[in-house]
């Protein structure tokens, strides 16, 4: 789904003051789209202000321009106050306005609104809107939008583009991955983002809390459905133990997916009053509409949702019902 893209680009051209936001819990994707775009645009001389709710988990706090993240509404607020009507706000990544988080309805009462994502379940809640869901990631649309915007990508861009990438594309493994973005990515590596450093900040830069936590979630692997699901889970329990977080479950999900013969992994963690669930999906299942049975979303291989409420005994067995029909369908 894509509004005249003309409409789009005189959008950004025209526009003074741009506001950024994407969905909570951001991974990869969001933070280096996030950071990417305001790069771009502050080359445009434009006034840029990136919100987030909560603070840059800690993986992704080696991206250039974290550190003009605000997680004040009320800042954000006097942002567009200021702007006098001269403000475009952009939401990155993020498929569904209630996934912007407790202000989203805040954000989404601005005009204009824009929207920029890759989720096919989409349904193109801006004003404006550019959704292309067979795109590897948000971050790859950031760099078309630059290059058709005439902006020269520093180094700082390059490195958070790269980063959005390369975690949504699994490090080039997932079948969205097409030859544009190999493209895109050595084009990104032309203008200064570094493979080997960024990889070894994403995947071997861990704390010794991590590998305890680790080591604990994979006690809790349970095969289902002649091996075809595999579960694990983080009680808050494991997390008080280890002195971890949920952020450092970061990519825990691809432990169960790596058996071979698991067809979806299923990853659940235990929040206060609320159990978060992430699925992967092989290719045989398509999990975004076993998110969508449960209220969440995201892509045919990857997607994601949250109850509150209930028990992680309840969530799996819900999950699992729900799993094995989709795979026998």
């Amino acid at each position: 789904m894509m509004t005249d893209g003309k409409d789009i680009l005189n959008l950004i051209r025209h526009t003074k003051q741009v506001v950024l936001v994407t969905h909570i819990k951001p991974d990869g994707d969001a933070l280096g789209s996030l950071f990417g775009l305001a790069d771009v645009l502050q080359a445009m001389d434009k006034k840029v202000f990136c919100f987030l709710e909560e603070e840059v988990p800690q993986l992704y706090r080696f991206l250039p321009g974290r550190q003009q993240v605000e997680t004040s509404f009320a800042a954000a607020d006097g942002f567009i106050r200021a702007a006098d009507g001269d403000v475009l706000t952009i939401a990155l990544d993020c498929g569904d306005v209630k996934r912007l988080g407790k202000y989203g309805s805040q954000f989404r009462a601005r005009h204009p609104f824009m929207v920029i994502d890759h989720h096919r379940g989409n349904n193109g809640f801006g004003d404006v809107n550019w959704i292309e869901p067979h795109r590897s990631s948000t971050g790859e649309m950031i760099f078309d939008l630059a290059e058709t915007l005439d902006v020269k990508l520093s180094e700082a861009a390059a490195t958070c583009l790269y980063t959005a990438i390369v975690t949504d594309t699994g490090s080039f493994r997932y079948a969205s991955t097409s030859s544009h973005t190999y493209r895109i990515a050595a084009r990104l590596v032309e203008c200064g983002a570094q493979p080997g450093q960024i990889n070894e900040k994403l995947y071997d830069s861990y704390p010794l809390k991590r590998l305890r936590l680790m080591q604990q979630v994979l006690t809790t692997l349970q095969m289902f459905a002649e091996d075809r699901i595999g579960v694990i889970y983080v009680s808050r329990e494991m997390l008080e133990q280890t002195g971890a977080s949920l952020e450092d479950t970061e990519n825990f999900i691809n432990l169960p997916r790596a058996v071979e013969t698991v067809q979806v992994a299923v990853f659940l963690k235990e929040g206060k009053n609320m159990i978060s669930v992430s699925l992967r999906s092989r290719g045989g299942c398509d999990v975004s509409l076993v998110a969508a049975r449960f209220g969440g979303g995201g892509h045919a291989l990857a997607s994601g949702f949250r109850r509150d409420g209930v028990t992680l005994a309840q969530v799996r067995s819900q999950v699992l019902r729900a799993l094995i029909t989709q795979l026998d369908s």
